[in-house]
């Protein structure tokens, strides 16, 4: 019981440091996200003051990331989008989620290792490592402000759909750079033993994983509309929805063995299309429910984000932080600027203002903290990607956020 109890004091104590973060970013006009920082800053502060154990440790987060949040959100960004106007420009995003993708990851990788020059601290695998983390992308703000927009569909399907298939690509790419780095096979985030070697093992391992999870995301969905149809309640709908997000990717990654975050984006994609029809009647509130969802685990996230932030890990990588930044933002808009123009041979043209706001606006956010949060602490490069990771994603809420929303307002009197 003394466990229990101990569990949810933890929780409640990051659940009341996101609730004032929530509360400040209001009071302040700012993101979210930024307030939810803030607090959690405060939060970690007052520890030793209040003589509190949080409990965040890396080895009990680790699991809660991959199994819990992760999924989570998701399957919340994949529900959100409209499966048709997805369909219109799928071409153009498989593109930009896999080669742009990992054209952004090896840059950074390459920028990073050779910007630290510390073979011994930071090797090849913390450099690849960093640029699959820094791959992933979160335009929070750029869609906020687009949602207030009328006659922008077409841009916010794009940003959407790119940062939703970005991130399933990244995390897939960290689960193999970690594999490596490990020297072992990935499940669920926590090393099997099991070697990985040469480049034909990681690309069939690479192979069976993405398409055994849209196997597995694929009969899943279908399941779980089938369910969805026979209860016929909002409420059952809701458990149901939620036992799909979380059961997609422990069926995928504990059973079958394959991505279980692919499997969660199609189950997501399927069941929405089948329950297209009920979602203006009895699912006409799944909605907003997945977005309260999200709200509290991008909430959470950067509340541990703030409490995991110390000066001593500015004040000691504060180079490293300075190279991540420039070879995230660099990296980002040379493989928007590649991957862009290919666009019209496989569906609608990108237009070039598109394209400087998908370079820009390609903030890191919650899925990089996630992933950062997520690294095993027994490697010896673990503090320094980190910190690199988390300087990326403050330079992102402080400068890229904050700049996006006035490109876009300039690209809107453009129009």
């Amino acid at each position: 019981m003394a466990g229990v109890s101990a569990l949810v004091g933890q929780g409640l104590y990051m659940a009341a440091a996101a609730v004032a973060g929530l509360g400040l970013a209001r009071l302040l006009r700012s993101d979210n996200t930024l307030g939810c920082l803030i607090a959690g800053v405060a939060a970690g502060v007052l520890l030793p003051l209040l003589d509190y154990d949080s409990g965040l440790r890396p080895e009990n987060l680790q699991q809660l990331l991959f199994f819990v949040i992760l999924p989570i959100m998701i399957f919340e960004a994949a529900w959100e989008i409209e499966p048709r106007e997805l369909k219109e420009w799928l071409g153009p995003l498989l593109i930009m989620a896999t080669l742009g993708v990992v054209i952004c990851a090896l840059l950074i990788a390459l920028l990073t290792y050779y910007g630290v020059n510390d073979p011994d601290a930071f090797p090849w695998s913390a450099a690849l490592l960093t640029g699959a983390i820094l791959a992933a992308t979160n335009p929070g703000a750029l869609v906020m402000k687009l949602r207030r927009q009328t006659g922008r569909e077409d841009l916010l399907t794009l940003i959407r759909g790119e940062s939703l298939l970005n991130d399933v690509a990244a995390i897939v790419l960290f689960g193999l750079v970690l594999a490596a780095a490990q020297h072992g096979v990935v499940e669920g985030g926590v090393s099997t033993g099991e070697p990985l070697s040469g480049a034909g093992t990681v690309a069939l391992y690479a192979a069976v994983n993405i398409l055994g999870g849209l196997a597995v995301g694929l009969l899943c969905g279908l399941l779980t509309a089938i369910t969805v149809l026979l209860l016929g309640a909002a409420g059952a709908a809701l458990v149901t929805l939620l036992f799909a997000a979380l059961g997609s990717y422990y069926l995928a990654e504990h059973l079958v063995h394959v991505s279980g975050i692919v499997a969660v984006m199609v189950c997501a994609l399927v069941a929405r299309a089948c329950l297209r029809e009920q979602l203006e009647t009895y699912l006409a509130h799944v909605s907003p429910t997945w977005e309260w969802l999200g709200l509290l685990f991008r909430a959470l996230l950067f509340v541990s984000l703030g409490m995991a932030l110390t000066g001593a890990m500015f004040g000691h990588y504060w180079l490293a932080i300075l190279v991540g930044i420039a070879a995230a933002v660099g990296a980002r808009a040379l493989s928007i600027f590649v991957t862009g123009p290919l666009a019209r041979f496989v569906g609608p043209p990108i237009p070039r203002s598109w394209r400087l706001l998908l370079g820009w606006g390609g903030l890191r956010g919650a899925i990089a903290v996630a992933l950062a949060l997520a690294l095993p602490a027994q490697l010896p490069f673990t503090a320094q990607v980190q910190a690199m990771v988390f300087g990326m994603v403050l330079f992102s809420l402080l400068v890229q956020g904050t700049s996006s929303r006035w490109l876009l307002g300039k690209l809107e009197q453009q129009r």
